[in-house]
């Protein structure tokens, strides 16, 4: 049954979540997507003057930062709108807007993308970024929705949902929870909202599952390799040696090169698991369909070879990712993806409210130990920014565990994705839903129907209308 009254899909932009090796935080990546099999739309982009600051004395503000004009505490936050038609960014909620007949907003959070308060030089101090919080970007969005209501026609009396993938599930979550009046629900996908809670083990445990699941002793080749390039880069020909079989743009001389070596190795095995699709996609690098299985093909050795067999599967199943196209010429140990945004200002919100504590210990999954240390992480945070984080802000501010008195809220996470350590996934009441998508990565249920979608994904994004449908009837009832 097709709604009578105009929905307005609100979308939270935020493309990835992702984790280094050294320390814990949610990355924005990006690369350009084209998907020349769906229907080319047009749409249109706009700019809203936003404040740089909600919460807090002005006049303190206008005074640290020497700023003379009140008009300098305005920013352009960039959003996009269409009706009835499906953009070509994420691909399943423009489904869903024809099938409500509703209209999608997609509204890019404060220092991401365009939306940078202070210009080019937003990330260039610490006292700009001062600004970037999670609160401050919910304010945004809730003054951006009460503005389009106020002036797109027939809107006034619009319903809002928020949706949202990754940093944007939680913030699509968050915003439910702290404007109720403004979204009459969310759809939070492959959200971990307490990750800053669970166990600092959980989030490598599941990446090492993937990985035993998807091949003969390939998460346990993965746990041995770290020993062999220790014993392999002890001599100047063993260095010579793996970086030519890596294929390395820049030669490892020192052990300082090599740890960097191990570093970018183990966020590629994240990186896997993370985009591990039943498709070919490019959404962090061009990729085979279920790519931690053609990985793996790589690693399937017996415990009797060498350290450079070892190392040579290591490098044939680390290309896969970097290589899959061909066109590398060599590989660059600095990056782990075609480009990124939000790196800096995730950094920064790690060290201020966004504290996810993370650690390996070799044993329950496939990384070399590395124990979490809140106060070196907090030394590190001042040397950088001269900040020192808030240690438990995010469950104070959000509620940690404790979130039962909200409703309207679905979580839904992939059992491949190691963010739903972090995620909800037991229901916690009729209207704080979890659903489990099984054989599903990151946030599969915001992507394009595929023909070799999963039925667990089919039948979520039906479930996820479904919900829709009820909130929206719930607030037509109640206006």
């Amino acid at each position: 049954m097709r709604l009578t009254s105009t929905a307005l899909l609100f979308l939270l932009l935020l493309i990835s979540c992702n984790s280094l090796a050294i320390k814990p935080q949610l990355l924005g990546r990006h690369t350009v997507q084209t998907y020349p099999h769906h229907t080319s739309v047009s749409y249109k982009t706009f700019y809203f003057d936003q404040q740089v600051i909600f919460f807090g004395l002005l006049s303190l503000v206008v005074e640290t930062l020497s700023i003379k004009s009140c008009k300098f505490l305005l920013f352009d936050q960039k959003y996009s709108k269409n009706k009835f038609s499906i953009l070509k960014c994420n691909g399943f909620m423009w489904d869903v807007a024809e099938r409500l007949g509703a209209m999608l907003v997609f509204a890019e959070h404060r220092y991401y993308g365009e939306s940078m308060p202070f210009g080019d030089e937003s990330y260039s101090n610490a006292k700009y970024l001062n600004f970037l919080t999670s609160e401050q970007a919910l304010a945004d969005f809730a003054v951006l929705i009460k503005a389009l209501k106020t002036t797109l026609p027939g809107a006034q009396k619009s319903s809002v949902i928020a949706i949202g993938g990754s940093y944007g599930g939680m913030l699509a979550a968050w915003l439910r929870m702290k404007y109720p009046s403004v979204v009459v629900g969310a759809l939070a996908a492959s959200a971990p909202i307490w990750q800053f809670i669970v166990p600092c083990g959980e989030f490598y445990k599941v990446v090492t599952h993937d990985f035993t699941i998807s091949g003969t002793n390939c998460s346990s080749n993965i746990r041995r390799s770290w020993a062999a390039i220790d014993r392999v880069s002890a001599t100047g020909e063993g260095l010579q040696w793996l970086s030519q079989e890596f294929g390395l743009c820049s030669s490892l001389k020192t052990p300082d090169e090599v740890y960097g070596f191990k570093a970018w190795l183990q966020e590629t095995w994240v990186n896997l698991a993370m985009v591990d699709y039943p498709y070919e996609a490019n959404f962090l690098q061009p990729l085979p369909a279920w790519p931690v299985k053609v990985v793996c093909k790589s690693l399937n050795f017996d415990t009797g070879v060498s350290d450079k067999q070892l190392l040579n599967g290591i490098s044939q199943a680390i290309k896969v990712y970097y290589n899959y196209t061909g066109d590398a010429v060599c590989l660059n140990t600095s990056q782990t993806a075609t480009g990124n945004l939000g790196l800096l200002g995730w950094y920064y919100q790690s060290c201020t409210e966004m504290v996810m504590p993370m650690c390996t210990d070799g044993i329950i999954d496939m990384f070399e130990p590395q124990s979490w240390n809140f106060q070196a992480f907090s030394d590190e945070c001042y040397n950088q920014f001269g900040v020192r984080p808030r240690e438990d802000w995010a469950e104070i501010v959000y509620g940690g565990r404790n979130i039962s008195a909200h409703s309207n809220i679905i979580f839904s996470n992939g059992n491949l994705d190691p963010w739903m350590s972090g995620g909800v996934t037991t229901s916690l009441s009729e209207s704080l839903v979890a659903i489990m998508i099984d054989g599903g990565a990151h946030h599969l249920d915001l992507r394009y129907n595929n023909k070799l979608d999963p039925e667990s994904v089919i039948k979520t994004r039906e479930l996820e209308v479904r919900y829709f449908k009820e909130w929206l009837k719930q607030a037509a009832t109640t206006q």
